[in-house]
């Protein structure tokens, strides 16, 4: 059972729904906001030129840059008054991005994260632990009132504190989780060390998202706390969580709720759209935002898009796992690959934990990478072995050696238990 009957819209329904919301998203924009009057402008691009769906590569794509430069409130088109709450994005460098939020605004966020929630195998009248952070960050608060939404109970726990976490779960017999995945398998540790089996925690389902998850992730995921692992997606800029998520019927990639966010995929170095089940940069815009609407934001987030009717009778798109983020391509040696590539494949071989990170050095004019993976917990083979195993498969699947591969006892790998975790530490500069 869905959410929202939209959900299960005839294609060509829902396209009338997109093509009238665009042209009002569109008009918007160009009237209330300088940037991107300029920038139709500078195209040539009135609002009245966007007639269908077919018009919106007429219009000029949105960067992080253009949020960066328009800091902080450069991109809004409501007044002060008319906004209800400001959120930013978790960048690590320079300015962070400032999003805001009319009521309706929170009204349809708080309904797509209930939908997702929905999709994901959470009901009304079930018990949600949030252990997204609170504050600034969209993660908390999003997944907090989406849950409301729903009609479910949420435990406001927030992030960090994992033995509270693990007890809370326990005595309010908690039914879902929302979390990181790096968080999910931290939390699986600390209840073995606090003497439980992780297998007989309560919970049934955990919606993680706000970093990537490769499958093989996933799976130890659901292996090590005997749940459903469920993927949500979503960035500040566009709204926050609850951009799109996977259902639990098929767990065949995330339901992206097109009557509010239109999805593109092209080409990262060119941005010409590419063939539909090609991989490239997802692009998205919104289509009801009132305090901050975005026109084609490359998100920097590598997918593929699948319209084929999904088998939980939703008809909306699906986009693929994020196996990778345009702007996290490593290039070593002249050997392009990204850091989900290479947990992929190392996840993949009995005897490995997922946890493991990425140092990168320059020695004189060439680049050097060390790998550190850490063994899994049971491991009692030869390590050498295992360092061969692992070279040998990088070699075969990646054509990419590292220069320094070391091998790690289980917890050698630093762990977080707050925010997102790093993989790659990047020492070239």
């Amino acid at each position: 059972m869905v959410y929202a009957p939209v959900e299960t819209e005839d294609r060509e329904e829902l396209r009338a729904i997109q093509e009238e919301r665009l042209r009002e998203t569109v008009e918007h924009a160009y009237e209330n906001v300088p940037f991107y009057r300029e920038r139709l402008e500078e195209a040539g691009v009135e609002p009245s030129d966007i007639e269908s769906l077919d018009d919106i590569t007429k219009l000029p794509m949105t960067t992080k840059e253009d949020f960066r430069d328009e800091y902080p409130d450069g991109l809004f088109a409501v007044d002060d008054e008319e906004i209800a709450r400001l959120h930013a994005s978790s960048g690590t460098t320079g300015k962070p991005k400032i999003v805001s939020y009319t009521d309706d605004d929170l009204d349809v966020w708080s309904e797509v994260v209930a939908r997702s929630l929905k999709a994901g195998g959470v009901n009304p009248g079930d018990t949600v632990q949030n252990a997204y952070g609170y504050g600034l960050f969209t993660g908390g608060l999003g997944l907090h009132y989406g849950v409301e939404e729903l009609g479910a109970t949420v435990i406001p726990i927030g992030s960090g504190g994992t033995q509270r976490q693990v007890e809370l779960m326990t005595d309010l017999e908690s039914d879902a989780l929302s979390c990181t995945p790096s968080y999910a398998l931290y939390l699986a540790e600390t209840a073995e060390e606090m003497g439980y089996d992780p297998q007989e925690l309560p919970i049934s389902t955990i919606i993680f998202g706000a970093e990537p998850c490769t499958e093989p992730m996933r799976e130890e995921i659901e292996e090590r706390l005997d749940v459903n692992g469920i993927d949500i997606y979503g960035l500040s800029e566009i709204i926050g969580p609850g951009v799109s998520n996977e259902c639990h019927e098929a767990q065949d990639g995330l339901h992206i709720w097109e009557d509010h966010f239109y999805p593109e995929v092209v080409d990262p170095q060119t941005g010409e759209p590419v063939e539909e089940g090609e991989e490239g940069e997802l692009v998205l815009t919104t289509l009801t935002k009132e305090a901050l609407p975005v026109l084609r934001y490359r998100t920097g987030d590598l997918t593929t898009l699948n319209y084929d009717e999904c088998e939980c009778g939703r008809t909306m798109v699906r986009m693929d796992n994020v196996t990778g983020r345009a702007d996290d391509l490593l290039i070593v040696r002249g050997v392009n690959l990204y850091p989900s590539e290479i947990e992929h494949v190392v996840l993949e071989i009995d005897g490995v934990a997922p946890h493991y990170r990425i140092d990168l050095h320059k020695e004189g004019t060439l680049d050097v990478m060390e790998l550190t993976i850490e063994k899994a917990e049971e491991f009692d083979g030869d390590d050498e072995e295992l360092r061969d195993q692992i070279m040998t498969r990088l070699e075969n699947v990646l054509q990419f050696t590292p220069d320094e591969l070391e091998l790690v006892d289980h917890g050698g790998v630093a762990r977080t238990e707050v925010g997102k975790v790093q993989r790659v530490y990047d020492h070239r500069e």
